[in-house]
């Protein structure tokens, strides 16, 4: 007897996102991160104009985010999700794999046509 490998159904829910989409994320986290950079840079501009109370603790706050933000922003942008069997999540809930899919049926489970002999 040959033995039929079993369908696998493949689920939506289960498929990665598309490389357009992933590329999309990450580049709307840069424009954002340069976004608060910029801020920082315009902040800091405007409490040094003013002579603001404080100063000594923001300008060194605002320099922090203006050097460390491009940093991340760099790391963040060139970082991919990771490989499903690398996430922590799967780590804990581990998906269960069963054998045979549902839908599957071996031959003496599928319904037989019975011919009635009318007489």
């Amino acid at each position: 007897m040959v033995k039929r490998q079993a369908y696998q159904p493949i689920l939506i829910t289960d498929a990665s996102r598309s490389q357009d989409d992933q590329l999309n994320s990450r580049q709307r986290r840069y424009v954002l991160m340069m976004g608060i950079r910029v801020l920082c840079i315009i902040v800091g501009a405007i409490l040094v104009g003013a002579n603001a109370p404080l100063l000594w603790l923001w300008l060194p706050l605002c320099g922090l985010g203006m050097v460390l933000i491009p940093w991340l922003a760099v790391l963040l942008a060139n970082d991919r999700p990771p490989k499903e069997e690398h996430r922590l999540a799967n780590r804990f809930h581990p998906r269960r794999q069963d054998d045979t899919p549902p839908m599957s049926l071996t031959a003496e489970e599928r319904p037989h046509k019975v011919i009635d002999a009318e007489p």
